[in-house]
């Protein structure tokens, strides 16, 4: 097959996902038109799997790529696929050869939601995670993932800092260039003439000289030789180095910084000065240092990782609490991810001190927090996150739930049982999924359990298979007989109920491919329950072919 059939076989899909959006929308499932649309769309997947192991998509803000070719593009903002799938932080879709097309109606469901208008509360990247396809694979950008666009309106505006007095650096600018011998320097007042000389001199160097100046007064400090000018000097220091946090330029911070470090270790200087070196590198960490650095997260301005990563070294644990309270603040997901990333590097030595977010009225920073404690991956935060598995915020408690089962702590095991009983259908389907992840005996009981109860039977059908699906990773002995049992059950009431149920088991026993449940799904291959019959032939194929 050459890569131009590829190509067009690509942009085919594409199309073809492009009028079945439309089509869902439009139409309810037993319309014939929503049914074509589907079997035509399956069929273009199909056609391509027929020598393809695999569609990979790579997403951009207007495009899509395939085989780094181009197979749409669209810059306008409406019905603009690529655009779709980028805002919600999707940057690589892959649909796999095993593809069944129940998998991709389910897809074509999501795609077609308009989260502009209708009352949807999860991304697309949450609903897909849900879903948990097989078939579907994507790579999104954790930026997104943590949060959605709807409190930026409400968000507090950047207190935005008073921009200091030149007067004092101005001083020390002028002073320093008086002589080239900076040994018998003293400091000077200046007259108003000579600080507007000074001005306009710095105006037509736009060159920032912040830096320099700081150079300068370092070396100042240095060679002062009475306790007035040691004073003078160190106090203009200070609202340099915290003038520098102003300027939007973290680059000149850092590198103030590290200006500051080195004097503040080397053995040449006297424990005074590293002392009060060292104080002025601890002021990074104060409420007021990074506040003035919130307003230069959340622009547009790129920020280069190299530099974030420098400046993230200079701090404490004692800047965690202004961090949280500024990831409140900001307003661009640009600026979330740099504080957030810098909260998961500090909260790795104080995870307590991160956990005290958790008790934010603001279910936003409460489901941020949740993602950075589940990123650090310390099993002790188990025990500050179980209560957040009952917030009364919906989309806190599917990432509390999500965060506790990857944390795969046993004290979690009791808050995940009660959260199988939750109102909330896509909070059960997130705690079934949650005890899969600790894998434990004791979760597998639990799923069990619930799986044996009356109330499971009269549960939606696609609740119940994810139970079973996350069964399906125990193929343990009590498992399987669980598992047939259920096939073998007889009721003379609630029968359709019933053979969801066995549909269930089937699909779990073919997952599992196990061999000594052919005798029994053979029994039902016949069965007059349509969607019974056919769980139970995909289930004896794949075990057959095993």
């Amino acid at each position: 097959m050459e890569v131009s059939e590829d190509i067009k076989a690509a942009k085919d899909v594409i199309q073809a996902f492009l009028k079945a959006k439309k089509a869902v929308r439009m139409y309810p499932e037993n319309n014939p038109i929503y049914k074509k649309t589907i079997d035509d769309t399956f069929s273009r997947f199909s056609d391509l799997f027929s020598y393809r192991d695999e569609l990979n998509l790579k997403i951009r803000q207007n495009e899509i790529f395939f085989d780094a070719e181009q197979v749409y593009a669209n810059t306008e903002k409406e019905d603009n696929l690529a655009l779709f799938f980028f805002k919600d932080g999707l940057r690589e879709l892959t649909f796999m050869k095993g593809l069944s097309q129940p998998e991709m109606e389910e897809f074509v469901k999501i795609i077609a939601l308009d989260f502009d208008r209708e009352a949807v509360d999860d991304d697309i990247v949450t609903l897909l995670w849900e879903k948990d396809f097989h078939n579907i694979k994507y790579v999104a950008d954790d930026a997104f993932l943590v949060e959605d666009e709807d409190f930026e309106k409400t968000a507090i505006n950047q207190v935005k800092g008073k921009a200091p007095e030149p007067d004092e650096i101005l001083k020390a600018y002028a002073a320093a260039f008086e002589s080239e011998d900076v040994k018998g320097i003293s400091i000077v007042n200046l007259t108003d003439k000579d600080l507007q000389v000074l001005v306009k001199e710095m105006e037509k160097d736009t060159q920032d000289k912040t830096g320099k100046i700081y150079q300068i007064l370092l070396e100042m400090l240095s060679q002062a030789e009475s306790v007035p000018e040691y004073e003078d000097v160190l106090g203009l220091l200070r609202d340099v180095f915290s003038y520098s946090f102003k300027q939007k330029n973290l680059k000149i911070a850092v590198d103030i910084m590290q200006q500051t470090k080195a004097l503040a270790e080397n053995p040449v200087f006297s424990d005074t000065i590293k002392r009060q070196m060292n104080l002025l590198l601890a002021s990074v960490n104060s409420e007021e240092s990074i506040k003035s650095l919130g307003e230069m997260f959340d622009s547009d301005a790129a920020l280069d990782e190299q530099v974030v990563s420098e400046y993230t070294g200079f701090l404490n644990r004692t800047s965690i609490p202004p961090f949280i309270s500024l990831l409140g603040e900001l307003e661009s997901i640009h600026g979330r991810k740099i504080i957030i990333n810098i909260l998961i590097h500090l909260g790795k030595h104080d995870i307590q001190a991160v956990a005290k977010g958790l008790q934010d009225n603001r279910w936003f920073v409460v489901r941020n927090i949740i993602y950075i404690l589940r990123h650090i991956g310390d099993k002790k935060a188990v025990e500050y996150l179980l209560a957040t598995a009952k917030h009364t915020d919906e989309r806190v408690r599917k990432e509390a739930i999500k965060t506790l089962g990857e944390l795969k702590n046993p004290l979690a095991l009791q808050t995940l049982r009660d959260c199988l009983d939750d109102a909330d259908p896509s909070i059960r389907k997130i705690a079934v999924k949650a005890l899969g992840s600790i894998g434990s005996e004791t979760a597998k009981r639990i799923i069990l359990e619930k799986a044996s109860g009356k109330a499971f039977r009269d549960k939606d059908f696609d609740e119940k298979r994810d139970f079973y699906e996350v069964l399906a990773q125990w193929n343990h002995a009590d498992v399987i007989d669980f598992l047939i049992g259920t096939l073998k059950k007889r009721t003379l009431f609630g029968k359709a109920k019933v053979d969801e149920n066995k549909a269930c088991a089937a699909y779990c026993l073919g997952l599992m491919g196990s061999k000594d449940s052919l005798t029994v799904l053979s029994k039902l291959g016949d069965s007059k329950n349509k969607l019974l019959r056919e769980a139970v032939n995909t289930a004896i194929k794949k075990i057959e072919h095993v």
